[in-house]
C-alpha cells in the first residue's frame, strides 16, 4: 500500500530534533523525500543518518530562519536535490530562556528578548511561506504546514514574546491560506500543546506537576503524536483543509 505523502517531496525546519525530527521521519516512513534544516547542522545531519540508514531518502541544511538569504537557499537546495517542493513544515523556533532569563513579565521584557523571538518565531515562518510559495505557484500547488502553540491561541503569563509570535503564526497562516486557495496552495498550522522535547525539557523539570493541572490528560505529548497529524495535514487526505489551527494539547485548549 503506497504511503500517504508517496512520491513527494517534502521540507522540515527545526529537524535537528523534537517535533521536527519526529515528523521527518514519519514522512519518509509515508513515502516521502526529505530536505531536513536546522540552525544545529549536527542534530539535522543526525536526523538524516537515522532517515537514511533505514532506507529512506533525505539530505541535510544547514540554515538560520531569521536570515531571508539562509532561507532562500535553503529551498534552492531542496529543490537542486529533488526537483519540487510538495510539502513544508515550518517548524523551527525557539524558547523564551533562549532569548532572554525567561519567565518575565511584560514589563521586565527586554527589547532584544522581544524582538529576538520574532525573528525566529514569526518572521522565520513568513521568510519559509515567501520562498516556498514562490516556487509552488509555478508548479501547480503545495502543502505548508506552520508550527503554531496553544499559545497562539491564549495567553500566557511571563512569555508575551513567545505567546505575540505564535498568535502571529495563526494570523499569518489564515491570511496565507485565503490568498491561495485558488492556487493549489493549502496552508495549516499545528497548535501543539506541551510535548516532551529537548527544548520543553527545561520548563518541565521546574514546573511539570503545575504545568499538568491544566491538562486533562495528565501527561506530555510526544512529538510522534504531532508528527502524525502534520503528515495527514500535508497529504491528499486532507484536500479541503486550509486556514485551519489543529490542536494537539491533551485537552488543555478545550479545558
Amino acid at each position: 500500500m503506497a504511503g500517504l505523502l508517496e512520491g513527494k517531496s517534502a521540507l522540515v525546519t527545526g529537524g535537528a530534533s523534537g517535533i521536527g525530527r519526529a515528523t521527518a521521519v514519519a514522512m519518509v516512513r509515508e513515502g516521502a523525500r526529505v530536505a531536513v534544516a536546522d540552525k544545529t547542522a549536527d542534530g539535522a545531519a543526525e536526523t538524516v543518518a537515522m532517515i537514511n540508514s533505514s532506507g529512506g531518502q533525505a539530505i541535510a541544511l544547514a540554515v538560520d530562519v531569521a536570515d531571508e538569504g539562509a532561507v532562500q537557499t535553503m529551498v534552492a537546495r531542496t529543490l537542486d536535490a529533488f526537483g519540487r517542493l510538495d510539502c513544508a513544515f515550518n517548524n523551527a523556533g525557539i524558547a523564551p530562556y533562549h532569548v532572554g532569563p525567561g519567565g518575565q513579565r511584560t514589563h521586565e521584557m527586554s527589547r532584544e528578548a522581544f524582538d529576538g523571538m520574532l525573528a525566529v518565531n514569526l518572521s522565520g515562518v513568513f521568510l519559509c511561506m515567501k520562498h516556498e510559495i514562490a516556487h509552488m505557484l509555478g508548479q501547480g500547488g503545495g502543502a505548508i504546514v506552520n508550527t503554531a502553540s496553544i499559545a497562539g491561541l491564549v495567553g500566557l503569563a511571563t512569555a508575551a514574546n513567545y505567546v505575540a509570535a505564535k498568535h502571529g503564526v495563526v494570523g499569518l497562516t489564515k491570511s496565507a491560506a485565503m490568498e491561495y486557495a485558488q492556487d493549489g496552495i493549502r496552508v495549516n498550522c499545528v497548535n501543539p500543546g506541551y510535548i516532551k522535547t529537548p527544548m520543553t525539557d527545561p520548563g518541565m523539570a521546574r514546573r511539570y506537576e503545575q504545568l499538568m493541572t491544566r491538562v486533562p490528560m495528565h501527561r506530555l505529548g510526544v512529538p510522534e503524536e504531532i508528527a502524525e497529524a502534520v503528515v495527514w495535514m500535508c497529504s491528499d487526505k486532507a484536500s479541503f483543509m486550509t486556514g485551519a489551527c489543529q490542536v494537539i494539547d491533551g485537552g488543555f485548549y478545550a479545558a
